[in-house]
């Protein structure tokens, strides 16, 4: 059984590598910096990026096979990247393994919160969520426009059939177009 694990794992890394980089690709818009106001600093790179991977797996999980087989992938390609980029910025190898685990805890504590903030009847949650998360205190002037950006990307992705997801091809909104 864990081989066919590994196998059916192996088969799912490419496109959830491919899921991934398009991920990634939505979170770098300048607007989230420059417009909402999305602190221009690793910690807040890494919050976009995990707040847009924490929307893939969302509806990733919810699907069909290979949807969760898929979320997987995504989750490992994401830090794997966050393994190499740390060793790209001179992190020592023996601390890198610390780093990336407290990352994959701030993930996960992250996913977990906005996964019931975007369940909740009350879009007050996902902007408190959000202003505690990203800008960590700071002023989270760009936190309500953020929690509308993330329900519009909430329901493209649900929008979009699972053959598509697992052909590598996940779509989010311009962020251009969500900020007019």
């Amino acid at each position: 059984m864990a081989i066919l694990d590994l196998l059916r794992r192996n088969r799912h890394e490419r496109t959830g590598f491919e899921l991934y980089v398009t991920a990634v690709a939505a979170a770098r818009s300048p607007g989230f910096y420059e417009t909402l106001g999305v602190p221009d600093t690793l910690d807040g790179r890494f919050d976009m990026v995990g707040l847009h991977v924490c929307l893939l797996i969302r509806h990733l999980r919810r699907r069909p096979a290979p949807g969760p087989a898929l979320a997987q992938a995504v989750f490992d390609a994401m830090f794997h990247d966050m393994d190499v980029n740390l060793r790209e910025m001179g992190v020592s190898d023996l601390s890198v393994g610390k780093r990336v685990k407290a990352m994959w805890e701030a993930f996960h504590g992250r996913a977990s919160v906005y996964e019931a903030a975007l369940a909740d009847p009350d879009p007050e949650r996902l902007v408190e969520a959000l202003a505690r998360n990203v800008w960590r205190g700071g002023p989270a002037d760009g936190a309500a426009q953020l929690a509308n950006v993330t329900r519009a990307q909430d329901a493209a992705l649900a929008a979009q059939p699972i053959e598509a997801l697992a052909a590598g091809r996940a779509r989010y909104r311009p962020l251009e177009e969500l900020l007019t």
